[in-house]
């Protein structure tokens, strides 16, 4: 999973014993790396799910950008600006090293986005980050976003299908989330990273409590479940507008 270049294991723990910030901070030269980079595999099965179903946009936020994984795919789909958000200052070196231009970056928590941010975008798109908030702070962070978007802008983000408890995968998951709670009852400054404090209905309530509607559409390349449904469905969220 981690290529000879990625970070070692110490480095690892000593990301993970250090507050969010912080550990991005320190492992951000090598995070593209690693596992937790989106795959380029998902930025392109989204990108041709946005092109299809909403054509162009004007402008374009990556919300919790990190590197910058998201950015290219938004400077293609977007005409006009195109913002990062992170709160990690060392993230967002890695991501003006990448995209030197053509892209704002901004340092910010996505729990408080500045005002200048306010009513500037067409589209937010997030990847991989839902796992830092707590379902607290979903209104937070759902009502920000919001809040950047104008009348008739799109939030969109991938959701997996839920993972079976028949699965080692299942199992997995359930572990790491276990690790990480013990982790910050022991342990300050917490570290908040869990993979199953984002299902899908609550999530779905609270973007419609924040003022959105809500649809999916399936990421064909990902294939379907037994079942017939998708592995993989992208969100869209959108603020009412003309």
């Amino acid at each position: 999973m981690f290529t000879s270049q990625g970070p070692s294991l110490r480095e690892l723990a000593v990301q993970a014993l250090s507050s969010v910030e912080r550990g991005y901070d320190l492992l951000a030269p090598k995070f593209d790396r690693t596992p937790f980079r989106t795959p380029d595999r998902m930025l392109d099965a989204v990108e041709e799910a946005l092109a299809q179903r909403e054509g162009g946009f004007g402008s374009g936020l990556d919300l919790c950008c990190g590197t910058g994984a998201g950015l290219g795919m938004l400077r293609r789909l977007c005409r006009d600006r195109v913002t990062g958000v992170d709160l990690s200052a060392g993230m967002l070196a890695e991501a003006a090293r990448l995209h030197p231009e053509g892209v704002d970056l901004v340092r910010a928590d996505a729990l408080a986005l500045p005002e200048r941010l306010w009513n500037a975008y067409d589209l937010a798109v997030s990847f991989g980050a839902f796992g830092h908030f707590l379902p607290a702070q979903r209104p937070a962070l759902f009502g920000g976003v919001y809040r950047t978007l104008r009348p008739g802008g799109v939030f969109a983000f991938p959701v997996g299908a839920p993972i079976p408890p028949t699965s080692p995968l299942w199992w997995a998951v359930a572990g790491f989330d276990s690790a990480m709670r013990v982790r910050n009852a022991v342990w300050r400054p917490p570290f908040v990273m869990y993979y199953r404090t984002f299902p899908f209905g609550p999530v779905r309530d609270d973007l419609r409590a924040a003022g959105f509607t809500v649809e999916t559409v399936p990421l064909p390349p990902f294939g379907h479940r037994e079942d017939g449904t998708p592995h993989w469905r992208l969100l869209l969220a959108r603020k009412p507008g003309p």
